[in-house]
C-alpha cells in the first residue's frame, strides 16, 4: 500500500461513520482511528503524516513541596496558587529540544504563546510535537530530558 493510497482511505474514512480500521498484508500493519478533535502536525520517521493529540494546559493549585523549605527559593518562585500546569497529552519519551545537540525548545524564564512548540513526546516511533496552549512564562521544567511520562503527567509550570 502506497502513501497516496492511505490518504484516499483516509479521506474515505473522514466521510463515513467508521470508528476504526485495521489492514494487514505483507508485514505491514495500518490502523486508522477517526477523531472529533482536531490533529496537530507530527514529525514522524521516516515520513510525515498529521496524527497528534493536542497538549493539555490546565490550570492546578499545587501545595508547597517540603523542597522548598528555604527562604531563597521561596522568593525566587511565584506564589504556586497562580500557575498553570502543561500536562503531557499521551505516554512516550519526553525530549526538550528537536534533536540531540539541537538547543531547547523553551527554559525556565521564555516566554510562550499559544501554539509554541515547547517539547517533543515520542510515542511508536512518532516525535509528537507539543505546544502551549496558554501565554505566559515558564517557570519550571518538571521532567528531566529523554524520560518516559505519563499521560496527564505535568510537564512545564507557566506563570499566565
Amino acid at each position: 500500500m502506497d502513501f497516496k493510497q492511505i490518504q484516499e482511505l483516509i479521506k474515505m474514512i473522514n466521510k463515513s461513520n467508521i470508528g476504526e480500521v485495521t489492514i494487514e498484508e505483507k508485514g505491514f500493519k495500518l490502523t486508522i482511528k477517526q477523531k472529533e478533535e482536531p490533529a496537530q502536525h507530527v514529525i514522524a520517521a521516516p515520513m510525515h503524516a498529521p496524527m497528534s493529540m493536542p497538549a493539555v494546559a490546565q490550570p492546578q493549585a499545587l501545595a508547597a513541596p517540603a523542597a522548598q523549605a528555604s527562604g531563597d527559593k521561596k522568593a525566587a518562585e511565584p506564589a504556586a496558587d497562580n500557575l498553570i500546569t502543561i500536562k503531557s497529552p499521551m505516554i512516550g519519551t519526553f525530549y526538550r529540544s528537536p534533536s540531540p545537540g539541537k538547543p531547547v525548545f523553551v527554559e525556565p524564564g521564555d516566554e510562550v504563546l499559544p501554539g509554541k512548540v515547547v517539547c517533543i513526546i515520542e510515542a511508536m516511533k512518532l516525535f509528537n510535537e507539543i505546544e502551549s496552549e496558554v501565554k505566559g512564562r515558564i517557570v519550571k521544567v518538571l521532567v528531566e530530558d529523554a524520560s518516559p511520562v505519563e499521560y496527564d503527567q505535568p510537564l512545564f509550570l507557566v506563570e499566565p
